[in-house]
C-alpha cells in the first residue's frame, strides 16, 4: 500500500513539472483524468524519499505527454519537492486550455522545484505555442510571479548560441465596416 501511494505522489510530480512549463493555462480537465507512467525500470527508495524512472520514461495524463530517458523524483514532509527529467532531448506537450492548440517543449534536461515554483529548461530548450517559438540554452519560468528568464551560450559567436524568439502575427478577424 506503501508502494502504491509513492507511486501516486510520483506521477503526480512528475506531472506537476510538464503542468508548469507553460505560461498559458493547461487544459483544466487533464487534472482530473489518471496519470499513466511507463518506464523499463523503477527505483523506489522510501527512506529518502527518491524516485528514479529509467529508459524510455512516458508520462501522460489527458493532453499531456512528457517523454525522457530518466525522471527522478524527490519529495518532502509536503510531498512533492523536486522533479529532474534527462533525455535526448526530455519532451512535452499539452493542449491549451480552451484553444486547438497544444505548448510543446524541449530539452536536454527539465527540473522543476516545488516549493519555488521554479522550471528550468536547460540544455538546447525550445518551448513552442502555435507557431510562436522561444529557444535558448536556458530557458527558467517561474510559476508563482509568472516570470520568465531565457539565457543563449555565454560564449556564442554564433547565431545558434544567442537566444531567439519567433513571434508570428495572429489572423486579423475582419471589422465589419463603418458607413458614414
Amino acid at each position: 500500500m506503501i508502494a502504491m501511494q509513492t507511486l501516486k505522489t510520483v506521477f503526480y510530480a512528475v506531472l506537476c513539472a510538464a503542468l508548469l512549463a507553460p505560461p498559458v493555462h493547461a487544459e483544466k480537465a487533464d487534472r482530473d483524468k489518471p496519470v499513466n507512467l511507463e518506464a523499463d525500470a523503477v527505483t523506489l527508495d522510501d527512506i529518502r524519499k527518491i524516485s528514479v524512472y529509467e529508459g524510455n520514461v512516458v508520462v501522460s495524463q489527458g493532453t499531456m505527454m512528457l517523454h525522457a530517458d530518466r525522471v527522478q523524483v524527490t519529495q518532502n514532509a509536503g510531498g512533492l519537492d523536486k522533479v529532474i527529467a534527462t533525455g535526448r532531448p526530455v519532451t512535452f506537450r499539452q493542449k491549451v486550455d480552451g484553444r486547438d492548440e497544444f505548448i510543446e517543449g524541449f530539452a536536454k534536461r527539465i527540473e522543476y522545484d516545488s516549493g519555488k515554483g521554479q522550471l528550468e529548461l536547460i540544455g538546447e530548450a525550445q518551448l513552442m505555442r502555435g507557431s510562436d517559438e522561444l529557444r535558448g540554452a536556458q530557458i527558467s519560468y517561474n510559476a508563482n510571479t509568472e516570470f520568465y528568464k531565457v539565457v543563449g551560450q555565454a560564449d556564442a559567436t554564433t547565431p545558434a548560441g544567442r537566444v531567439r524568439a519567433v513571434i508570428r502575427p495572429k489572423p486579423r478577424t475582419e471589422q465589419p465596416a463603418t458607413q458614414p
